[in-house]
C-alpha cells in the first residue's frame, strides 16, 4: 500500500516552483509551511494550515525545508587517495591535472566489491548532506574493461552515468594520443554505452583538444549518449564554445572565459555548472558566477567529488564557497544546487518540491536556507527523504 507523510511546521519551504509568490523572485519561498509526500512524489505544498490529513505525520519543529541537492558532476568510482598532492599543493605545488593518473593506477588494481564499496560510501555520505541525486563519471579506469566496469558499478547508485574514458591519455598510449581516441570511440565505447547515459570530454591542453573533443561526442551520439564536457578549468580554451555550438545541456569548471564564451553561453542556453571546490583544493581562480548570471548565464553548482581536486562530497560546503567567492546570493546558491542541477541533468523530477515532482525534501536545522552560507562548515542536515522515504529525521517529532 501506499503511504502518505504530513511534514508540517516548517518555518520556510523552498520550493524553486514559480507558482507560489517569490519573495525573492528565485526560490518560490513557502512561510509556516506543509507537504504531504505520497510514494515517491510530493502529493500536496502549502500553508500549514490548509495541510489536508496523511498516514504518517512529520513536525519540522519551524526548521526550513529545501528540495535534495542535485549534484550533477562527481567522480566517485576511484581507488586510494591523493592527500599527499592535497599537502603540496597547500604549499605552492600548481594543479595540472597530472595526478589522475595515479588514480588511474589505483582503479585498475582494485577488485570490483573495492570500487563498490567506495562508492556506496561516498554516496551515504552524500545523502546525509543533502543530496538526493547524484552524475556518477567513469574515468579512472581508461581501458576497455575497467570503463566498463566502473559504469557498471556505477549504475548500482544512480541512473545519471557518464563515460569519461576521454579524462586522460592513459601512459600506455602517451606517444599515439590519436590510437587512443580510436579505443574510446570504438572498443571502449562499444563496453561502456550499454551502462552510461552521458559521454563527457575533458577538453584541455594536456587531455584533449577540440577535434578529438568533437570526434569523441560525435561518436557518443551516434550511441545515443547526450554529450556533455570539462572545459576551461586549467586555461582559457575552446571547450565552452565548442558546448554552446552543440547546444550541450552544460558545459563544466568554466573558469577562464572569454566575453565571447559568456556570450556564447547566453544564447545557447548551455548551463555552466559551476565547481567551487575544486578552486577550494588547487588554489586556483574562483570562476565569476556573478559575471555569468549578470549576462543572463544559466548556473548550476556540483561539487566535483574526485580524490584529487575536490575531495568532498558536501554541497552546502560548496554553497557557502559560491556565496564567498563566486559572488553568489544565498538564493541563487541553492537555486544553482538544486533546480541548476536538475537542469543540467535534462531532469524536470527533481529539484522542485511541487505535486507530482520526487518526494526528494531536506530538513535544516535553521530557520532559513540562508543558515547554509551563514554557518560555513556546521552540519545543519537534520533530515532526509528521498524519494519520499526517510533516510534520516533528527530532532524533528514523528
Amino acid at each position: 500500500m501506499t503511504t502518505s507523510t504530513l511534514v508540517t511546521h516548517i518555518g520556510e519551504l523552498t520550493t524553486n516552483d514559480p507558482g507560489w509568490d517569490q519573495r525573492d523572485g528565485l526560490l518560490g519561498l513557502v512561510e509556516d509551511a506543509a507537504v504531504v509526500l505520497e510514494g515517491d512524489r510530493v502529493a500536496w505544498v502549502g500553508r500549514a494550515a490548509d495541510a489536508p490529513e496523511a498516514d504518517a505525520y512529520v513536525d519540522a519543529g519551524g526548521r526550513a525545508a529545501i528540495p535534495g541537492f542535485v549534484d550533477s558532476h562527481s567522480h566517485l568510482v576511484f581507488a586510494g587517495d591523493r592527500a599527499q598532492e592535497f599537502a603540496a599543493r597547500m604549499t605552492g605545488a600548481p594543479y595540472t591535472a597530472g595526478g589522475i593518473r595515479t588514480t588511474v593506477a589505483a582503479t585498475r588494481a582494485a577488485t570490483d566489491e573495492q570500487l563498490t564499496h567506495n562508492v556506496a560510501r561516498l554516496v551515504a555520505e552524500m545523502r546525509r548532506n543533502g543530496t538526493t541525486t547524484v552524475e556518477i563519471k567513469s574515468g579512472y579506469g581508461l581501458t576497455v574493461h575497467d570503463e566498463a566496469r566502473s559504469l557498471a558499478v556505477a549504475r548500482q547508485f544512480t541512473d545519471e552515468t557518464t563515460f569519461l574514458g576521454a579524462h586522460v591519455v592513459p601512459p600506455e598510449h602517451a606517444g599515439d594520443p590519436a590510437a587512443y581516441v580510436d579505443l574510446v570511440t570504438g572498443p571502449m565505447l562499444d563496453a561502456a554505452a550499454p551502462y552510461a547515459s552521458w559521454i563527457d570530454v575533458f577538453c584541455e591542453t594536456g587531455a584533449f583538444d577540440e577535434d578529438q573533443a568533437r570526434a569523441i561526442l560525435d561518436a557518443g551520439a551516434a550511441r545515443g549518449l547526450r554529450g556533455r564536457l570539462h572545459a576551461n578549468q586549467l586555461g582559457p580554451g575552446p571547450g565552452v564554445r565548442l558546448a554552446a555550438e552543440r547546444g550541450l545541456v552544460a558545459v563544466d569548471h568554466c573558469t577562464y572565459l572569454t566575453d565571447d564564451d559568456v556570450a556564447a553561453l547566453r544564447d545557447s542556453g548551455t548551463i555552466a555548472t559551476l565547481l567551487p571546490g575544486v578552486e577550494f583544493s588547487t588554489r586556483q581562480p574562483y570562476p565569476d558566477a556573478r559575471r555569468l548570471i549578470d549576462a543572463g548565464v544559466r548556473v548550476a553548482i556540483a561539487s566535483d567529488c574526485n580524490p584529487g581536486s575536490s575531495y568532498t562530497s558536501s554541497m552546502p560546503l560548496c554553497i557557502a564557497l559560491a556565496v564567498r567567492e563566486m559572488r553568489m546570493s544565498p538564493s541563487e546558491a541553492l537555486y544553482a544546487a538544486t533546480k541548476g542541477g536538475a537542469d543540467a541533468l535534462a531532469r524536470d523530477d527533481v529539484g522542485v518540491l511541487a505535486p507530482g515532482k520526487r518526494a526528494d525534501l531536506v530538513l535544516l536545522d535553521a530557520p532559513s536556507h540562508i543558515h547554509l552560507a551563514y554557518r560555513p562548515g556546521v552540519h545543519l542536515i537534520s533530515g532526509v527523504f528521498a524519494g519520499g522515504r526517510p533516510s534520516e529525521v533528527a530532532g524533528a517529532t514523528v
